[in-house]
């Protein structure tokens, strides 16, 4: 099957997949800690039973259970050589059991590495992994692949990238969001959609996660950018213990399919169950929705750039855009100088600079002498898409370095720029076809800049057909309006704001502009950038490349907007005057801590300590953090002062804007690494006897069966930031030894991680153990699918829901002030 087939495959009725499979099986004896895999092949008898009663309950896809049969899953059993038989046995195993009356789609999932810079695994390597999964797949006849339980969506780009490259499998992606509605990694639904749509997906949607009520209003937000079919795989609502000890979940079969109806009713194409459904639900399931017609995908896309944590749309009546164009080494010497010793402060005070005073998208350009510019653009992608939120723009003309660019980049970018110049458009645009970027239509041709309007429209037309002959639309383009020097042209300002209205009135095509050029070479510059924006703005202007820090010019854009009556432009005017006031007409340098502190309220932020060391703590700066305490130290401040009134009210700030949704998880873990590399360094300078670190010893372990460890690793680190002693035990630990090792080392706490329904009952046997050992230890738990309701229910001493939570219950338990 590929694509086109799947497209005509959908119809207005929805397409029911399975249910769960993994509690299902260990029903019908498959033990908990092995090889998932293994087991389905040396007992295939079991696994074609339970798919062809999801069959015979009306399931047109099924999965075959393949699910963590890659190489680096497998490494973990010592199976990594049977790949390619595990692979072709279990498709072979689905198609058997589906016969002709269901599809079967090969299911790939998290490798269980974490991807640079929080892990070692690079994302070219991750596509490698995948493909090579991928490609047994498709030798054993998957009729469609499934990305399915994803926490990452740099992870799903790295599946959806390895299927284009080696087949035409269609693929559908479904990612696991928590109760406030984003992933692991901070990602929420719908940038999720765009990005993966964009990227080639054939369906996008959710799994696991939670019950089918808490998908609907994300699946409502959904649809409203969906272009491609919506695809939900809820559980059967929240697990609990029953009578028996074993995990059950609150919601029956009936009450399952009701639910579902409204999923349907919200835009769902695409529906199964998860954790803790079986045939039962899917065919009432099938009972009640399958005569519903289903809301077919949106024609029409909406014009949308999105980072990995946000989604940032472009409207031609809505508000003017600041795409921050300070990230540039162009008469900047100290950047340049910092770029060529690979040193990145300077991009990311610039970063945080601009996204504070307005940007909504940053350009990101590292075009000089003296660097390996695709090396330097992906270090400074990198960096900054772990600082900020927004969207970016990739200025670079090295056809090359952008591809590279546009294949890292864990959202969707907008690529700056494409002309018609030479083979310039033949070469970049089925780049931004392939990666579902944006891209700046710049109305160039080899003899240079246009001399009449006529032949501006000319280029924007040519190059706009040429696009479209690529499979991209207008929504997909941003015209620049070619912004000349009004001192060699008299007529730049009239002949850019003529292209604007053009594009926007004739065309229904977005716009932007460089303000810069317009001013070259005259004085107090900022007057007539100012006013030329004001005028593109009243002409339809979408967007302009600017310096958000120029307070004048910005104010100036606030006010066109709030005089040209756009949607909640009188809030956005109100709220950028507040925020500007700090903000000195000449200030363009130093604000990045302050963008940080001011995110709280102005009150506690004057409270907040004035140190390099808590700065860079709260920033993240992994490289720099070590040489500044060092620096302190030589200063005078002893190791416990610098612990106490620098490190540790730097990681309480950061926790706090976790726990905010200002940080996410890269964010995190890079203030989390720099603490720590600090702490090892004063180690040897604190005295055992010294109030500052706090000295109890605490087991960690992910419990008996299952192979997740990011969440047990990032509280392992924060736990140990905080001055504890931390014993990690790792993953898949069998309940005598966590016991054992907590009764040795007398630890006060145990901390258990469990990521699957199908192992959290192990904490369960775990502190069963622990009470009948003697062991004195409190227990606390966590991971993705445990609720505070469980741990009260096991009789764990509490429950937390991420790391920065588990510093505070650790704390509490152990009375720490």
């Amino acid at each position: 099957m590929n694509l086109q087939e799947f497209k005509d495959y959908i119809q207005e009725k929805p397409i029911f997949l399975d249910g769960a499979t993994g509690s299902n099986l260990q029903k019908l004896g498959m033990p908990v800690g092995i090889c998932p895999e293994k087991w389905i092949v040396e007992n295939r008898h079991a696994m074609i039973g339970l798919q062809r009663e999801y069959v015979e309950a009306g399931s047109d896809i099924i999965y075959a259970a393949t699910f963590s049969a890659n190489r680096i899953k497998l490494q973990e059993y010592g199976l990594e050589n049977e790949i390619e038989y595990l692979n072709k046995e279990l498709v072979a195993i689905s198609k058997e059991a589906a016969g002709n009356k269901a599809l079967v789609a090969g299911n790939l999932t998290m490798t269980g590495e974490q991807l640079h810079p929080i892990g070692t695994l690079t994302f070219e390597e991750l596509i490698t992994i995948y493909k090579e999964q991928i490609g047994y797949l498709q030798e054993a006849g998957a009729d469609l692949l499934v990305v399915e339980t994803m926490m990452s969506l740099q992870e799903v780009r790295a599946a959806v990238i390895a299927a284009k490259e080696i087949c035409e499998l269609p693929v559908l992606a479904t990612l696991t969001f928590n109760e406030e509605g984003r992933t692991l990694y901070g990602t929420d639904p719908v940038t999720a959609l765009v990005v993966l749509q964009e990227l080639g997906a054939a369906a996008v949607g959710i799994n696991c996660s939670t019950g089918p009520d808490q998908m609907i209003p994300l699946i409502k937000k959904m649809k409203e950018y969906a272009t491609i079919p919506l695809i939900v795989k809820p559980n059967a609502g929240l697990p609990f213990l029953n009578e028996q000890g074993e995990t059950a979940y609150d919601m029956n079969a009936k009450e399952f399919a009701a639910q579902m109806i409204q999923l349907v009713e919200a835009g769902a194409n695409i529906i199964g169950g998860c954790c803790g459904t079986t045939p039962e639900y899917i065919w009432r399931l099938h009972q009640a929705t399958k005569d519903l017609k289903t809301i077919s995908p949106n024609k029409q896309k909406k014009r949308v750039l999105a980072s990995e944590r946000e989604t940032v749309p472009i409207t031609l009546k809505g508000p003017t855009l600041i795409i921050g164009e300070k990230i540039n080494p162009t008469g900047k010497k100290k950047l340049q100088a910092q770029l060529k010793e690979q040193v990145y402060d300077i991009v990311l005070d610039f970063a945080k600079e601009q996204v504070k005073y307005g940007a909504s998208i940053l350009d990101v350009n590292v075009g000089m002498n003296g660097i390996d510019e695709q090396e330097t653009m992906l270090k400074t992608i990198e960096e900054v898409t772990g600082a900020v939120n927004v969207p970016l723009c990739i200025d670079t003309s090295n056809p090359q370095v952008m591809e590279a660019a546009l294949r890292a980049y864990p959202g969707r970018g907008l690529m700056n720029s494409i002309s018609l110049e030479k083979d310039k458009a033949d070469i970049l645009l089925p780049i931004a076809k392939k990666y579902g970027a944006m891209f700046v239509l710049l109305p160039l041709d080899s003899s240079g800049l246009p001399k009449t309007m006529e032949e501006r429209k000319e280029n924007i037309q040519i190059l706009m057909e040429k696009a479209v002959s690529y499979g991209l639309t207008k929504e997909d383009i941003i015209v620049d309006g070619l912004v000349a020097t009004i001192g060699a042209n008299k007529n730049a300002a009239i002949e850019t704001l003529e292209t604007i209205e053009y594009c926007i009135e004739e065309l229904g095509v977005a716009t932007v502009m460089g303000l810069s050029n317009i001013s070259f070479g005259l004085p107090e510059r900022t007057y007539v950038n100012s006013t030329f924006l004001t005028m593109a703005i009243q002409k339809g202007a979408s967007m302009a490349i600017a310096d958000p820090l120029n307070h004048t010019l910005v104010k100036c854009l606030y006010a066109s907007d709030l005089l040209m009556n756009k949607e909640e432009a009188d809030i956005r005017y109100i709220e950028a005057i507040h925020q500007r006031k700090d903000l000195a007409p000449v200030q363009i340098q130093g604000t990045a801590t302050k963008a940080l502190l001011h995110q709280s309220s102005a009150n506690e932020a004057e409270t907040e300590p004035e140190n390099q060391v808590y700065t860079e703590v709260v920033n993240g700066s992994r490289k720099k953090i070590v040489e500044t305490v060092k620096c302190y130290m030589e200063k005078g401040h002893n190791a416990s002062d610098i612990l106490n009134t620098m490190l540790i009210p730097a990681i309480n700030k950061v926790s706090k804007l976790f726990e905010e949704k200002i940080y996410f998880l890269p964010q995190l873990i890079a203030s989390a690494e720099a603490m720590k590399k600090a702490i090892e360094y004063l180690e040897p300078y604190l005295a055992e006897n010294e109030k500052g670190l706090k000295k109890a010893t605490i087991v960690i372990a992910t419990v008996e069966g299952d192979i997740h460890d990011i969440g047990k690793n990032l509280v392992a680190l924060m736990l140990k930031n905080y001055g504890y002693h931390v014993i990690d035990l790792g993953k898949d630990v069998k309940k005598e030894t966590i016991v054992e090792t907590a009764i040795i080392e007398d630890a006060s706490i145990i901390a258990l991680s469990a990521l699957m329904t199908t192992t959290m009952q192990e904490m369960r046997k775990v502190i069963c153990h622990a009470r009948e050992s003697g062991c004195k230890a409190k227990i606390i738990i966590g991971g993705a699918v445990i609720t505070d309701s469980y741990a009260r229910e096991i009789g764990a001493d509490g429950y937390s829901k991420d790391a920065a939570e588990a510093v505070i219950l650790v704390d509490g338990l152990l009375q720490v002030k």
